[in-house]
């Protein structure tokens, strides 16, 4: 069986396009229908090397869909042919199956344990959970990272409370998932900055209560006029920039918590005045929010149903999967808000 399929040749080189072979199910393996997969900027860091060189070259890319089972491997217990099912990068329930290869031209293509640049695609059964088949499949496919890391990250790793103000610097992809989560958390203020009117108008629609322009040269006195001259209960980074976390660590009250989602080039550094982290400040990186996705997709299901929030709007682009690289460039750009590859017969 064969796939069309996005595969990384090489870094700092545009996705190259072809049918690759699809190997055989194994233990705790599952064949999937990718319908839809998100493109997350996690993907323009595997492109650019951000953590460093990448020894699995070629491989396959996405870790965020919606699709629908066509066969179990042995011992897969959790989903069954015919479910539909979320495909995310952190692990759930199931098997932890060993990553698939794929063949093209009599190379091997290597995999992880999920992939969603391509229309048919080996996952283990634990980066699968089963959901409603009237899920949407757009839906389906922020309910693999953008809500649950977004949400994770206020639930987990600020551990913020009703009342608490938070500050975040990157209204993208899970930026817009951690405005979400602090609206539905009570948070306030909720101050979003980024560098784009267009993404800063979608954070208002989210629930950020006050937005700015990340080169506003009055920033910082702005945010303390809001949250008081100590700073932020919760100042969280998305960017990855040095200079941001940085100008985010400064603004984390002296009790506060700052927190990490954003990935930094490997090669750069920060600069910080560490004494406050033995007096109570907290400095932490985010892994997906910690997000049990097995446990959060069903619980953030029912909000959907209950009409407490619509995440229907944060889609900006749907591309075929031939016009990914156009889709990057355009992310780059800050053009896109969400970015969906849609797979159709």
């Amino acid at each position: 069986m064969q796939t069309p399929a996005a595969i990384l040749i090489e870094q700092n080189k545009p996705l190259e396009f072809a049918e690759v072979s699809l190997p055989p199910l194994s233990y705790g393996q599952v064949l999937v229908d990718v319908q839809v997969s998100r493109i997350c900027g996690s993907q323009i860091g595997e492109i650019d090397g951000v953590k460093g060189p990448d020894r699995w070259l070629p491989h396959l890319l996405g870790h965020e869909g919606f699709g629908s089972v066509l066969e179990v491997g042995p011992e897969v217990k959790t989903v069954k042919p015919g479910d539909s099912v979320v495909l995310h990068w952190r692990p759930g329930s199931g098997i932890e199956a060993q990553c698939p290869q794929y063949g093209w031209e009599g190379k091997v293509i290597n995999a992880g344990k999920v992939t969603t640049f391509n229309r048919y695609a080996v996952i283990s059964e634990n980066r699968l959970t089963a959901v409603p088949k009237e899920v949407d499949p757009e839906v389906g496919a922020l309910l693999a990272d953008t809500l649950t890391t977004g949400f994770g990250i206020i639930s987990n790793d600020a551990k913020l409370k009703i009342g608490e103000s938070v500050v975040l610097w990157g209204c993208g992809g899970i930026g817009s998932g951690v405005i979400l989560g602090a609206r539905l958390a009570g948070a306030y203020p909720v101050i979003a900055i980024d560098l784009y009117e267009h993404k800063l108008e979608k954070a208002k629609a989210l629930g950020a209560t006050h937005t700015f322009l990340g080169n506003d040269p009055e920033l910082e006195e702005k945010i303390r006029a809001l949250v008081g001259g100590d700073g932020a209960d919760v100042a969280i980074d998305g960017t990855g920039i040095p200079s941001v976390i940085e100008q985010a660590y400064e603004l984390t009250h002296a009790k506060g918590r700052c927190v990490l989602f954003g990935v930094m080039p490997h090669e750069k550094k920060v600069c910080l005045h560490t004494l406050p982290l033995h007096f109570g400040k907290i400095l932490t990186g985010s892994e997906g929010g910690s997000s049990q996705p097995d446990k959060d997709i069903p619980r953030i299901l029912r909000m959907l149903e209950a009409g407490c929030f619509d995440p229907t709007g944060l889609v900006s682009h749907r591309i075929p999967l031939e016009e990914t690289n156009d889709a990057i460039a355009k992310m780059r750009s800050g053009e896109v808000m969400h970015a969906m590859i849609h797979f159709k017969d």
